[in-house]
Protein backbone atom coordinates (compact mmCIF):
# COMPACT_ATOMS: atom_id res chain seq x y z
CA UNK A 1 0.00 0.00 0.00
CA UNK A 2 1.65 3.43 -1.12
CA UNK A 3 1.81 5.98 1.30
CA UNK A 4 0.02 9.48 0.47
CA UNK A 5 3.28 11.13 -0.30
CA UNK A 6 4.77 8.39 -2.41
CA UNK A 7 1.25 8.29 -4.47
CA UNK A 8 2.42 12.19 -4.87
CA UNK A 9 5.95 11.24 -6.38
CA UNK A 10 4.13 9.00 -8.87
CA UNK A 11 1.67 11.89 -9.82
CA UNK A 12 5.06 14.02 -10.50
CA UNK A 13 7.16 11.26 -11.95
CA UNK A 14 4.00 10.88 -14.39
CA UNK A 15 3.75 14.16 -15.49
CA UNK A 16 7.45 14.60 -16.10
CA UNK A 17 7.08 11.87 -18.29
CA UNK A 18 4.05 13.16 -20.30
CA UNK A 19 6.09 16.85 -20.72
CA UNK A 20 8.72 15.00 -21.79
CA UNK A 21 7.23 12.73 -24.44
CA UNK A 22 5.40 16.17 -25.39
CA UNK A 23 1.74 15.23 -24.57
CA UNK A 24 1.65 18.74 -23.02
CA UNK A 25 2.64 22.31 -23.99
CA UNK A 26 3.41 24.62 -21.30
CA UNK A 27 0.70 24.33 -18.23
CA UNK A 28 -1.71 22.06 -20.41
CA UNK A 29 -3.09 18.48 -18.71
CA UNK A 30 -4.21 17.04 -15.77
CA UNK A 31 -3.10 14.18 -13.54
CA UNK A 32 -5.67 12.47 -10.79
CA UNK A 33 -5.82 9.67 -8.23
CA UNK A 34 -8.20 8.02 -6.21
CA UNK A 35 -7.47 7.45 -2.49
CA UNK A 36 -10.60 6.79 -0.93
CA UNK A 37 -14.46 6.71 -1.41
CA UNK A 38 -14.25 10.28 -0.84
CA UNK A 39 -10.40 11.60 -1.44
CA UNK A 40 -8.57 12.37 -4.81
CA UNK A 41 -4.93 13.92 -5.42
CA UNK A 42 -4.93 16.01 -8.42
CA UNK A 43 -2.08 18.03 -10.45
CA UNK A 44 -3.09 21.90 -9.32
CA UNK A 45 -3.68 24.22 -12.60
CA UNK A 46 -0.85 27.26 -14.25
CA UNK A 47 1.35 24.24 -13.55
CA UNK A 48 3.44 22.69 -16.10
CA UNK A 49 3.80 18.92 -15.37
CA UNK A 50 7.26 18.77 -15.68
CA UNK A 51 8.03 20.35 -13.19
CA UNK A 52 5.98 19.22 -10.38
CA UNK A 53 6.99 18.46 -7.02
CA UNK A 54 4.88 16.71 -3.94
CA UNK A 55 4.31 19.38 -2.49
CA UNK A 56 2.15 21.02 -5.58
CA UNK A 57 -0.16 18.17 -5.80
CA UNK A 58 -3.83 19.30 -4.07
CA UNK A 59 -6.37 16.83 -2.38
CA UNK A 60 -10.10 17.04 -3.05
CA UNK A 61 -13.41 15.46 -2.36
CA UNK A 62 -15.82 13.53 -5.16
CA UNK A 63 -17.16 17.24 -5.58
CA UNK A 64 -14.02 18.70 -6.52
CA UNK A 65 -14.02 20.66 -3.66
CA UNK A 66 -10.66 21.68 -1.91
CA UNK A 67 -9.27 19.85 1.18
CA UNK A 68 -5.64 20.56 1.09
CA UNK A 69 -3.35 22.59 -0.70
CA UNK A 70 -0.24 24.43 -0.17
CA UNK A 71 0.51 28.14 -0.64
CA UNK A 72 -1.67 29.28 -4.27
CA UNK A 73 -1.71 26.11 -5.54
CA UNK A 74 -5.72 25.22 -6.54
CA UNK A 75 -7.00 22.23 -8.46
CA UNK A 76 -7.24 21.59 -12.11
CA UNK A 77 -10.51 23.46 -13.61
CA UNK A 78 -10.76 20.25 -15.58
CA UNK A 79 -11.34 18.05 -12.33
CA UNK A 80 -14.75 17.99 -12.90
CA UNK A 81 -14.26 15.75 -15.89
CA UNK A 82 -11.80 13.50 -13.54
CA UNK A 83 -14.51 13.14 -11.05
CA UNK A 84 -17.30 12.24 -13.53
CA UNK A 85 -15.14 9.18 -14.68
CA UNK A 86 -14.79 8.07 -11.14
CA UNK A 87 -18.51 8.79 -10.25
CA UNK A 88 -19.50 6.56 -13.44
CA UNK A 89 -16.59 4.39 -13.35
CA UNK A 90 -16.40 2.71 -9.94
CA UNK A 91 -13.29 0.37 -11.07
CA UNK A 92 -11.60 3.09 -12.11
CA UNK A 93 -8.55 4.48 -9.70
CA UNK A 94 -6.76 7.20 -11.86
CA UNK A 95 -7.30 9.25 -14.95
CA UNK A 96 -4.97 11.19 -17.39
CA UNK A 97 -5.73 14.05 -19.89
CA UNK A 98 -2.94 15.20 -22.35
CA UNK A 99 -2.99 16.67 -25.74
CA UNK A 100 -0.68 14.15 -27.61
CA UNK A 101 0.50 15.65 -30.68
CA UNK A 102 -1.25 12.86 -33.10
CA UNK A 103 -4.21 12.04 -31.17
CA UNK A 104 -5.40 15.36 -30.56
CA UNK A 105 -5.03 15.86 -34.17
CA UNK A 106 -7.49 13.40 -35.14
CA UNK A 107 -9.56 14.69 -32.48
CA UNK A 108 -9.48 17.90 -34.41
CA UNK A 109 -10.21 16.49 -37.52
CA UNK A 110 -13.09 14.91 -36.27
CA UNK A 111 -11.85 11.34 -36.54
CA UNK A 112 -11.78 8.57 -34.17
CA UNK A 113 -9.48 5.55 -33.82
CA UNK A 114 -11.26 2.60 -34.76
CA UNK A 115 -9.62 0.78 -38.02
CA UNK A 116 -8.11 -2.22 -36.18
CA UNK A 117 -4.35 -1.76 -37.76
CA UNK A 118 -1.96 -2.99 -35.61
CA UNK A 119 -2.65 -6.27 -32.56
CA UNK A 120 -1.47 -4.24 -29.40
CA UNK A 121 -3.58 -1.55 -30.27
CA UNK A 122 -6.77 -4.21 -30.78
CA UNK A 123 -6.22 -5.73 -27.47
CA UNK A 124 -5.33 -2.87 -25.18
CA UNK A 125 -7.88 -0.19 -26.24
CA UNK A 126 -10.23 -1.82 -28.90
CA UNK A 127 -11.64 1.69 -30.42
CA UNK A 128 -11.08 5.31 -29.11
CA UNK A 129 -14.15 7.02 -30.00
CA UNK A 130 -14.79 10.83 -30.05
CA UNK A 131 -16.62 12.62 -27.24
CA UNK A 132 -17.94 15.69 -28.83
CA UNK A 133 -16.86 19.26 -28.18
CA UNK A 134 -17.43 21.20 -24.62
CA UNK A 135 -16.19 24.09 -23.18
CA UNK A 136 -13.10 23.82 -20.91
CA UNK A 137 -14.10 23.43 -16.50
CA UNK A 138 -17.71 23.49 -17.63
CA UNK A 139 -20.05 20.28 -17.19
CA UNK A 140 -20.15 20.21 -20.86
CA UNK A 141 -16.88 17.83 -21.41
CA UNK A 142 -18.58 15.85 -18.47
CA UNK A 143 -21.48 15.71 -19.95
CA UNK A 144 -19.94 14.52 -23.72
CA UNK A 145 -17.61 12.09 -21.85
CA UNK A 146 -20.11 10.41 -19.88
CA UNK A 147 -22.08 8.58 -22.42
CA UNK A 148 -18.47 6.37 -23.59
CA UNK A 149 -17.61 5.77 -20.09
CA UNK A 150 -19.31 2.51 -20.26
CA UNK A 151 -17.47 1.29 -23.20
CA UNK A 152 -14.13 2.36 -23.55
CA UNK A 153 -10.77 3.34 -21.22
CA UNK A 154 -9.66 6.47 -24.01
CA UNK A 155 -11.25 9.27 -24.88
CA UNK A 156 -10.60 11.62 -27.44
CA UNK A 157 -11.34 14.69 -26.68
CA UNK A 158 -13.19 16.84 -30.12
CA UNK A 159 -10.88 20.07 -30.65
CA UNK A 160 -9.21 19.40 -27.50
CA UNK A 161 -6.88 16.24 -26.43
CA UNK A 162 -7.40 13.08 -25.00
CA UNK A 163 -8.45 11.31 -21.84
CA UNK A 164 -7.71 8.00 -20.56
CA UNK A 165 -8.52 6.04 -17.42
CA UNK A 166 -7.33 3.00 -15.55
CA UNK A 167 -7.04 0.90 -12.19
CA UNK A 168 -3.86 2.27 -11.53
CA UNK A 169 -2.09 5.38 -11.70
CA UNK A 170 0.69 3.41 -14.47
CA UNK A 171 -2.11 1.81 -16.59
CA UNK A 172 -4.37 4.89 -17.33
CA UNK A 173 -0.82 6.65 -17.86
CA UNK A 174 0.29 3.36 -20.54
CA UNK A 175 -3.10 3.84 -21.57
CA UNK A 176 -2.36 7.58 -23.01
CA UNK A 177 1.05 6.62 -24.59
CA UNK A 178 -1.01 3.65 -26.56
CA UNK A 179 -3.70 5.75 -27.72
CA UNK A 180 -0.59 8.22 -29.38
CA UNK A 181 0.79 5.87 -31.13
CA UNK A 182 -2.11 3.95 -32.07
CA UNK A 183 -2.58 7.72 -33.75
CA UNK A 184 1.14 7.88 -34.83
CA UNK A 185 0.79 4.51 -36.51
CA UNK A 186 -2.42 5.45 -38.06
CA UNK A 187 -2.03 8.64 -39.46
CA UNK A 188 1.72 7.36 -41.26
CA UNK A 189 0.17 4.50 -42.81
CA UNK A 190 -2.20 7.08 -44.01
CA UNK A 191 0.37 9.11 -45.68
CA UNK A 192 1.32 5.46 -47.05
CA UNK A 193 -1.65 5.09 -49.32
CA UNK A 194 -3.64 4.02 -46.47
CA UNK A 195 -3.40 1.19 -43.81
CA UNK A 196 -4.08 -2.77 -44.35
CA UNK A 197 -6.51 -3.30 -41.36
CA UNK A 198 -6.74 -6.84 -39.78
CA UNK A 199 -9.50 -8.79 -41.09
CA UNK A 200 -12.82 -9.98 -39.01
CA UNK A 201 -11.89 -13.15 -38.14
CA UNK A 202 -8.41 -11.66 -37.08
CA UNK A 203 -9.91 -9.46 -34.30
CA UNK A 204 -12.14 -11.89 -32.97
CA UNK A 205 -9.12 -13.80 -32.28
CA UNK A 206 -7.33 -11.04 -30.16
CA UNK A 207 -10.43 -10.05 -28.92
CA UNK A 208 -10.55 -13.48 -27.25
CA UNK A 209 -6.87 -13.36 -26.49
CA UNK A 210 -7.78 -10.14 -24.57
CA UNK A 211 -10.52 -12.48 -22.60
CA UNK A 212 -8.23 -14.60 -21.68
CA UNK A 213 -5.44 -12.61 -20.24
CA UNK A 214 -8.28 -11.39 -18.02
CA UNK A 215 -7.20 -8.06 -18.92
CA UNK A 216 -8.93 -4.77 -16.83
CA UNK A 217 -11.22 -2.08 -18.05
CA UNK A 218 -13.68 -1.62 -20.39
CA UNK A 219 -12.76 -2.71 -24.01
CA UNK A 220 -15.84 -3.83 -26.71
CA UNK A 221 -14.48 -7.69 -26.64
CA UNK A 222 -16.16 -7.56 -23.14
CA UNK A 223 -18.98 -5.46 -24.47
CA UNK A 224 -19.53 -6.49 -28.08
CA UNK A 225 -22.97 -8.54 -28.22
CA UNK A 226 -22.46 -9.14 -31.63
CA UNK A 227 -18.47 -10.30 -31.77
CA UNK A 228 -20.44 -13.03 -28.39
CA UNK A 229 -23.17 -14.12 -30.70
CA UNK A 230 -20.36 -14.51 -33.45
CA UNK A 231 -21.71 -11.88 -35.78
CA UNK A 232 -19.44 -9.38 -37.27
CA UNK A 233 -18.46 -7.38 -34.47
CA UNK A 234 -18.22 -3.60 -33.85
CA UNK A 235 -14.77 -2.20 -33.60
CA UNK A 236 -14.79 -0.75 -36.80
CA UNK A 237 -18.57 1.28 -35.78
CA UNK A 238 -17.25 2.07 -32.25
CA UNK A 239 -17.43 5.78 -32.29
CA UNK A 240 -21.31 5.20 -32.58
CA UNK A 241 -21.54 3.57 -29.18
CA UNK A 242 -23.55 6.07 -27.15
CA UNK A 243 -25.09 7.88 -30.19
CA UNK A 244 -28.55 7.79 -31.45
CA UNK A 245 -26.76 5.42 -33.83
CA UNK A 246 -26.92 2.95 -31.26
CA UNK A 247 -30.01 0.67 -30.14
CA UNK A 248 -29.56 1.07 -26.54
CA UNK A 249 -32.39 -0.44 -25.34
CA UNK A 250 -31.64 -3.49 -27.52
CA UNK A 251 -27.74 -3.51 -25.88
CA UNK A 252 -29.83 -2.64 -22.26
CA UNK A 253 -32.34 -6.13 -22.89
CA UNK A 254 -29.55 -8.35 -24.36
CA UNK A 255 -27.29 -7.56 -21.06
CA UNK A 256 -30.16 -8.08 -18.86
CA UNK A 257 -30.71 -11.14 -20.49
CA UNK A 258 -27.07 -12.14 -19.44
CA UNK A 259 -27.27 -11.00 -15.87
CA UNK A 260 -30.58 -12.97 -15.47
CA UNK A 261 -28.78 -15.85 -17.40
CA UNK A 262 -26.22 -15.81 -15.02
CA UNK A 263 -28.30 -15.45 -12.15
CA UNK A 264 -30.00 -18.62 -12.94
CA UNK A 265 -33.34 -16.57 -13.58
CA UNK A 266 -34.05 -17.37 -16.65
Amino acid sequence: MMSEYEIKKEICEIGKRIYNRGMVAANDGNISVKISDNEFLCTPTGVSKGFMTPEYICKVDKEGKVIQANGNFKPSSEIKMHMRVYKERPDVTSVVHAHPMYATGFAIAGIPLTQPIMPEAVITLGCVPIAEYGTPSTEEIPDAVSKYLPYYDAVLLENHGALTFGDSLLNAYHKMESVEFYAKLLYISKQLGGPKELSESQVQRLYEIRRQFGMTGKHPANLCQNNKDGKANCHGNCGNHGTAEVDTSQLVADITKKVMEQLGLK
